[in-house]
């Protein structure tokens, strides 16, 4: 596909910009390799830290303009933009404060055992990481990598999206605007097919990719066959359990928090809704009440809760899943059919009533589209949440104790959030297992992800 800014409002082409060649190519992964001598062997922790705060204050003086190119090139809400800068802006301060200690190494006070006067750890950075990044969060997506990673000495080079352009040359320029060896953080300009020899490049030592399934699988191979280190945050289709002690009215506010964010289009967005039958009815009605009275509309104007789907091709996507569940005996609480008009507009959706033959029920709905089980008891609720390849996190509403050990023991996720919902933070480890992807990313698990634990063994 070109590499292109696209307005999925209107559908109308921004701007196209062209591919990097591949001199450019070759020039742009020696900056980085230059930059990745330089951060390793000639700055410290209090240096990049000053450098990364500086590009954090940046990003947060430009907010604004940031926020609306990821409401132009992807259709996100402006106030859900805005918050997505704001999270950028956080965890590039909190990188800043706490990577020191994160790779502060651990000394072995007991090396008699193992015949040595001392014996330690040290962390050290791997040099050169090339990040395959999504549009859904096209600036959160890339900080959560670039911040660590920086901070603990690597360099990155970004290949991101095709339909996000801008948002990668802003990102291109952001860390030398903050005082980063130029070099250290740089954007290609390539499409999925070039991305293999960057990978098998020896100057490229790992790579991180947050995206499909099938990317992950192509990225994660070639990564194998090099014998480099990958992270790899695929798909997710993940439950939100209600139970009957459950508060209501806040577990049905947050479903639908959780299900319509980012125009739904997050891979750790609650999707599959399984719901006791004692109180089944009754969170139902609220659920659909509430998806129902969302503002669908320009992502620019201030009271949208929803704007379009990012590209044509995921809202195909989205329609023939919802399709293949209708004509095969689901039942349409809410929404359900594609919207006429310029843009790639798909309701609020909620179905029901869905049999195992149904696409819907193993695939990830990337979409407004909810869909709901009932259920009987919780070795039931735990067969539905865990019936899918993926793995990336849950929702367990539920005040009793016992029911919220029992799943916090019996779901397949990388994560489990109790009475609230699955998000990201820099302070909390984040990853699935399955085909959601392995590895973390974020806290101190994320930094030491591309970092060398070196043992040292002194007599």
């Amino acid at each position: 596909m070109p590499i292109a800014s696209i307005n999925p409002f209107t559908g109308d082409t921004i701007e196209e910009f062209a591919p990097h060649d591949p001199g450019e190519v070759e020039n742009r992964i020696a900056q980085a390799a230059g930059a990745a001598a330089i951060l390793r062997f000639s700055t410290t922790f209090e240096q990049r830290a000053q450098w990364m705060h500086a590009s954090a204050d940046i990003l947060n003086d430009e907010s604004e303009a940031a926020a609306r190119t990821l409401t132009l090139e992807m259709g996100k809400p402006i106030r859900q933009a805005r918050d997505e800068v704001s999270k950028c802006v956080r965890a590039m301060h909190f990188y800043a404060e706490h990577a020191e200690a994160f790779l502060s190494g651990e000394s072995l006070d007991d090396a008699e055992p193992v015949g040595a006067a001392q014996a330690w750890t040290v962390w050290q950075p791997l040099g050169v990481v090339l990040a395959v990044m999504p549009w859904n969060l096209p600036l959160w997506q890339v900080i959560r990598f670039a911040a660590p990673a920086l901070m603990a000495g690597n360099t990155g080079l970004l290949k991101h999206a095709s339909n996000v352009p801008q948002s990668a040359l802003y990102l291109d320029e952001l860390f030398d605007k903050g005082g980063f060896p130029a070099g250290s953080f740089r954007t290609l300009l390539i499409g999925s097919a070039r991305v293999s020899s960057v990978i098998t490049d020896a100057r490229v030592k790992a790579v991180t990719l947050t995206g499909s399934e099938p990317a992950g699988r192509s990225v994660a191979s070639t990564a194998a066959n090099e014998v480099k280190k990958a992270v790899l945050e695929l798909g997710g289709s993940d439950p939100f359990i209600v139970m009957p002690s459950a508060d209501l009215d806040a577990a049905s506010t947050t479903a639908v928090r959780s299900r319509m964010t980012n125009n739904a289009q997050s891979c750790i967005a609650a999707k599959r809704f399984i719901v006791h039958t004692d109180v089944y009815d009754e969170f139902v009605g609220s659920f659909v009440d509430k998806m129902r009275s969302l503002v669908v509309g320009d992502p620019m104007d201030e009271s949208t809760d929803v704007g379009p789907l990012a590209t044509a091709a995921g809202h195909d996507d989205l329609s023939a899943l919802v399709d293949d569940a209708v004509a095969k005996g689901a039942t349409t609480l809410l929404g359900g059919a594609a919207v006429d008009g310029p843009g790639w507009f798909f309701p609020p959706t909620v179905l029901a009533d869905l049999t195992d033959d149904m696409r819907i029920v193993q695939e990830e709905t990337f979409g407004p589209v909810a869909s709901l089980y009932r259920l009987t008891d919780r070795e039931e609720a735990t067969r539905v949440a865990n019936q899918t390849t993926f793995g990336l996190s849950s929702a367990v509403w539920t005040l009793d104790s016992s029911e919220q050990d029992w799943f916090i023991t019996t779901l397949d996720a990388g994560m489990v959030f109790l009475n609230g919902m699955s998000r990201s933070y820099p302070e909390l480890p984040f990853g699935g297992i399955k085909n959601s992807g392995y590895g973390r990313e974020l806290s101190s698990s994320g930094i030491r992800e591309f970092c060398n634990q070196k043992t040292v063994w002194k007599a």
